[in-house]
């Protein structure tokens, strides 16, 4: 029972801090089920399906305020739902036994967890960055932009079938560096758009391999519904100025310490 609480608990605060923040639910539940004792295996598997979940409202908001690119998003997609069933059956077909595929995961998850940290530290400057160098994407023809968007897919579709990481915030800055004329309400709505069906894909490959816990997930998801609605509702009243450095820097922390 007192696991159960911790769990909605969990759910509620990394549901309020992603409405407050825009920074991944990924990024912040998969940690915080490793630190409960949950497998690395499982902790990806479950975040993955709690993602999907809890971002699919997401996609009817964006749309109705026409803040999703279909046609970006369908780039995306074209490389990343095949590059994570691809991953998915790899995985599969290897059958490594369960603390070789948990080694592997945790390490890959550590990689991550830091370049995500560098990404919320620095994603201002990347974003300014982007808007006032455009010039080199101006020189792409439509067929290499989309080309390096389906890349920009495949990439992401590895990194999140394998850590759960990588959909919100890497997504985000990737895209703004192939298209930083558009404006940035639509491209985090764009990639809202891809990382439902993509974590939904990876999700739902990882629950086929054993690797998501049902009770754990629908636990979250009690506290996590909630929890983006308050922290949604209140973007406007606090600032994260504060909060984005402390997240970056536990991230880089629990990172480090798992590819050590």
């Amino acid at each position: 029972m007192d696991f159960q609480i911790a769990y909605v608990v969990a759910g509620l605060a990394v549901g309020f801090i992603v409405g407050l923040t825009g920074v991944g639910g990924g990024s912040l539940m998969t940690p915080i089920l490793l630190w409960f004792g949950i497998s690395p295996a499982s902790a990806v598997g479950t975040d993955l399906l709690y993602a999907a979940i809890t971002k699919a409202g997401g996609i009817h908001v964006h749309h109705k305020n026409r803040n999703i690119d279909w046609r970006i998003t369908k780039f995306l997609s074209l490389g990343s739902i095949p590059a994570a069933a691809l991953t998915l059956w790899f995985l599969h077909e290897i059958r490594l036994d369960t603390d070789t595929l948990n080694g592997i995961i945790r390490t890959s998850l550590g990689y991550v967890l830091v370049i995500t940290a560098v990404a919320i530290l620095f994603k201002q400057h990347i974003y300014s960055w982007a808007m006032h160098n455009d010039s080199w994407i101006t020189r792409m023809s439509d067929t290499q932009q989309r080309n390096a968007t389906i890349i920009t897919g495949i990439i992401l579709g590895i990194v999140v079938t394998l850590t759960s990481i990588g959909a919100g915030v890497l997504g985000t800055v990737a895209l703004f560096m192939l298209y930083p004329l558009l404006p940035t309400s639509k491209l985090i709505g764009t990639e809202i758009a891809h990382a439902v069906p993509l974590t939904l894909v990876a999700g739902m490959g990882h629950a086929g391999l054993g690797n998501v816990d049902w009770w754990l997930l629908l636990n979250l998801l009690i506290g996590s519904l909630p929890g983006i609605y308050i922290g949604s509702s209140m973007v406007n009243r606090v600032t994260d100025a504060w909060l984005r450095p402390a997240l970056a820097l536990m991230l880089m922390l629990i990172g480090v310490r798992l590819v050590i």
